[in-house]
């Protein structure tokens, strides 16, 4: 039988176990809303790609200049082609993961 002092550790005990749990809970439930999705991801890195594309210059009219240009105009149809509609239906999609809206919103939304 408990005494007054025992029940009240025991009532203590309990209670710091389900605070225990509820922050544990928490706390995965928050790391996995804050993972960035693979979509996401590869999203990221072909837009860095076509980013890189987009800031090369593409000026000049020298043969290797032409060659150039018409290199960069490839690129940009591989990698920058789609990605405005892209980026706006992956904003659509994980407007609720802030981890994945703070890497999204880095990239400009009109680029093609």
């Amino acid at each position: 039988m408990l005494n007054a002092t025992g029940t009240h550790m025991h009532m203590t005990l309990k209670l710091a176990g389900c605070f225990i749990l509820l922050a544990a809970s928490q706390h995965a439930s928050a790391q996995t809303s804050s993972r960035i999705p693979e979509e996401v991801r590869a999203f990221i890195e072909e837009r860095k790609i076509c980013d890189h594309f987009r800031g090369e210059p593409a000026e000049g009219d020298s043969p290797e200049q032409v060659e150039r240009r018409e290199f960069l105009l490839d690129s940009f149809d591989i990698y920058c082609a789609g990605t405005d509609k892209r980026l706006a239906a992956l904003k659509r999609r994980y407007k609720d993961n802030p981890a994945a809206m703070r890497r999204l919103n880095a990239f400009e939304e009109h680029v093609e």
